[in-house]
């Protein structure tokens, strides 16, 4: 390669990394702790997540949703997650009296409440929201997705930067000098381990991009439907107004009536909305299928409860079905828990680069002086 353009590569990969350092810094730490989410909460919080003992029969959702909702003056219920698994508790997301979102969890066999916690102060929810906004909302995002592209940029140009002027050359760019001086070993372990774990770095750059920018998404679907539109997720509901009938298994026929339609082993969330144009969507994961993250979704009528349309996974468009694999993909729980090591471990790797960077400009810096 032209020594000169080496030259300026090797400018602009030292510079942007400075001013993205602390951005990386903070979503590589967030994103190594988010690979984990579900099994650290559920370690961390057991009673949260697990029944006391497993009854002969759980309780009618509606029954336990009105008992939800007169003990806490729930004034809206937005979400109800149910689990295939025996032991899950029952999960309550709804918006109180003073507009606050609260999740709550309940034991499906006794009724009893076994905890409940503010959207907003959940530590996850915080988490992710550093890592996604930097908790300062739509300008938080914006400062995350250009780092983002800032980081794919670093990835490709440490790229080559790493590889060798001479063949000769490429043992030595292969493994770390540990005998070394600390500035050698620094500048090794930030080059050498940069190649290994250069690839899975990439994609997980890479599909970060789809929530920070419409139009990487928009470019998901144009590569593989041809078009940029992707299909609506939202059905439109008939009815207008609540003819306030008899509701007493109004959510649980719900559940009854996706599970006839989806035979297969799956949880289950009703989502419904707060405005009366749209109809309740229903989203059954396929826990069947060997990747994560495939479901199948069926529409309901908002206030009788009649099913509008249905459309099983089978019938998405390759756009929609390459766009439920970027969350697995992304969060490394696309093979379980050999991937989510994986992205674990690139991850703190990634935690480390903006400060064997920074060591390594300082060093030179000094070396001038």
């Amino acid at each position: 390669m032209n020594k000169t353009l080496k030259k300026n590569i090797g400018f602009l990969h030292l510079w942007l990394g400075l001013a993205s350092g602390l951005i990386v810094f903070i979503v590589a730490l967030t994103g190594s702790i988010l690979v984990f989410e579900d099994e650290l909460d559920e370690f961390f919080n057991p009673e949260f997540y697990k029944v006391a003992s497993v009854g002969k029969e759980k309780l009618p959702v509606d029954a336990i949703i009105s008992e939800v909702q007169k003990e806490f003056h729930l004034k809206k219920i937005d979400r109800i997650h149910s689990f295939a698994d025996p032991e899950r508790s029952l999960i309550i997301t709804g918006t109180d009296s003073d507009k606050k979102k609260m999740i709550f969890s309940v034991d499906t066999y006794s009724g009893k409440v076994l905890g409940s916690v503010p959207v907003k102060k959940r530590f996850f929810s915080v988490i992710l929201d550093l890592h996604r906004h930097l908790v300062l909302g739509d300008f938080g995002q914006a400062v995350t997705g250009i780092s983002c592209l800032i980081f794919v940029f670093m990835l490709l140009s440490g790229f080559v930067l790493w590889w060798p002027n001479k063949i000769k050359n490429l043992k030595q760019r292969l493994t770390v000098k540990w005998s070394g001086s600390f500035k050698r070993v620094n500048w090794d372990f930030h080059s050498t381990f940069g190649f290994y774990t250069f690839l899975v770095l990439l994609i997980i750059s890479v599909t970060g991009l789809t929530w920070s920018y419409d139009w990487f998404e928009s470019g998901i679907y144009l590569l593989a439907d041809g078009t940029t539109k992707k299909a609506s997720t939202k059905v439109e509901n008939p009815t207008k107004i609540d003819p306030e009938g008899d509701k007493t298994f109004f959510y649980q026929s719900i559940f009854s009536k996706t599970d006839s339609i989806y035979k297969y082993k799956g949880d289950t969330q009703i989502r419904i909305p707060s405005d009366t144009i749209n109809s309740i969507m229903v989203i059954k994961m396929n826990l069947e299928k060997d990747i994560p993250n495939i479901a199948s979704l069926a529409y309901f009528d908002k206030y009788t409860g009649k099913i509008l349309e249905t459309k099983p996974y089978e019938s998405f468009s390759d756009g929609d079905k390459v766009r439920r694999l970027i969350y697995p993909i992304h969060t490394g729980s696309i093979y379980g828990y050999p991937t989510k090591i994986l992205a674990f471990l690139v991850c703190l790797f990634a935690v480390t680069l903006p400060i064997t960077g920074l060591l390594i400009w300082l060093g030179r810096k000094k070396k001038k002086k």
